[in-house]
């Protein structure tokens, strides 16, 4: 998920500062539309996959200040997930542009042509664009931090690998 949303961030990014109209932004945004909707997809299964089966135990719990912070992190992650293709959805729709997915079919839009909202729509899902990439570099720098400073079983964790114990 995290490479399909980097992708889709940075070809976001990339098509934002070309001109109008040119081939190559038309391209980056085929693509970047899909892996959208794509995340969309995944996410969806996978809180599904998560309310049906739950968190992956920790061994140690987590101390106060990580377990709140853990839990606020990854709820607006999830939160911008699911917000960041639903703005971009609208903000493509109410402009009555196309909404492609991978060349294999049109998504049908729901959402009536309307110019302010397009623009409303779109204004967030560029700034979301930013919180979505600050969020996620505290999310690597935490990840960093637990296995290379406290070296504790999160990295393991998260990857769904039991944690070896170095003195084992």
């Amino acid at each position: 998920m995290a490479a399909i949303i980097l992708a889709a961030i940075t070809l976001g990014i990339w098509a934002f500062y070309l001109e109008r109209g040119s081939e190559l932004k038309g391209s980056l945004l085929f693509i970047h539309k899909s892996l959208g909707l794509t995340v969309l997809i995944l996410v969806l299964a996978r809180l599904a996959y998560r309310l049906a089966v739950g968190k992956p135990p920790y061994r140690e719990p987590l101390h106060r200040f990580n377990r709140v912070g853990s839990s606020a992190a990854h709820s607006l992650l999830y939160a911008l997930m699911i917000l960041m293709p639903i703005s971009g959805y609208i903000f493509t729709g109410a402009a009555g542009r196309p909404l492609p997915f991978f060349g294999l079919f049109e998504w049908p839009s729901f959402v009536p042509k309307d110019k302010v909202l397009s623009q409303v729509a779109g204004i967030f899902h560029y700034w979301g664009a930013w919180i979505i990439c600050s969020v996620l570099a505290l999310h690597v720098l935490a990840v960093a931090w637990h296995s290379w400073v406290k070296k504790d079983e999160v990295f393991d964790r998260m990857l769904g690998a039991p944690r070896v114990d170095a003195h084992l």
